[in-house]
């Protein structure tokens, strides 16, 4: 019976993956060519995109006002991509005590952690807190030069990482451990829910909004998008953070 099964399977598993491949070969084939003038892209959303961008939304970067104003709502949907993957990787990668019972020693092993490395400390030592200033200042101007959450984010990643490489797991769980990553990402995401229900709310019904946006180049001049930017910064860091020590370790120490 069990190979009866397995048999059906595998075959039911090809034919949907040979329907699938037609599907996207027939969807492929019907794209409008690049460069056409006729393709869906060019048309008068692009160009209110660009040339409207800065007086509506108050930011000079028009990437910024169109993924955090007029399409926000897909950036939070991506955003909790990034935590739903976080927590995909927890449920396979982690290793709680009862699995780490069934492991060889050698697996075990794995899981020792360094507590010190003199060398990478103090070639750090100065770098790290740059790294932190550059992915902040990324961030926070998001709306006014290239940059965002999306980049600044991967940058504050990347310098937690380094900060566990060079001063140890115990080092950095002192500030961020599960529970950090826990209360950041929820309240950042939290935060940019009701933060865009009430642009849509007060836009939708006409109401005027007590949130000013100007475009006059200044670091508060995009109403919510800073705000918001640090919201998608601060998941996206975490996110980062969150993978790296998943595929390390299994997870979190505490």
């Amino acid at each position: 019976m069990n190979k009866k099964f397995n048999k059906l399977y595998n075959i039911l598993c090809v034919i949907f993956a040979l329907i699938f491949i037609a599907a996207m070969i027939i969807t492929v084939s019907a794209l409008p060519n690049i460069g056409d003038a006729t393709n869906p892209t060019n048309n008068e959303v692009s160009e209110k995109y660009l040339t409207d961008s800065s007086w509506e939304t108050g930011s000079l970067n028009a990437v910024s006002g169109m993924i955090l104003d007029y399409r926000a709502f897909d950036t939070l949907g991506e955003s909790h991509v990034l935590f739903v993957a976080t927590v995909a990787v927890f449920i396979l990668l982690r290793r709680d005590e009862d699995s780490r019972k069934d492991l060889p020693t050698r697996c075990l092993n794995q899981s020792y952690e360094q507590a010190y490395d003199p060398i990478l400390a103090k070639s750090l030592e100065f770098l790290i807190p740059a790294i932190f200033v550059f992915g902040i200042y990324v961030i926070a101007n998001g709306h006014l030069s290239p940059g965002g959450g999306f980049s600044g984010g991967a940058i504050i990643g990347a310098a937690f990482i380094l900060y566990l490489n060079a001063y140890g797991l115990e080092s950095i769980e002192r500030f961020c451990n599960s529970r950090t990553y826990l209360i950041c990402s929820c309240c950042a995401l939290l935060f940019y829910g009701l933060a865009k229900s009430y642009v849509f709310y007060v836009g939708a019904n006409h109401l005027h909004s007590i949130i000013p946006v100007l475009a006059d180049g200044s670091i508060l001049a995009s109403g919510l998008i800073l705000p918001l930017n640090i919201a998608v910064g601060v998941v996206v860091s975490n996110t980062v953070y969150a993978l790296y020590i998943m595929f390390r370790r299994g997870g979190f120490s505490r």
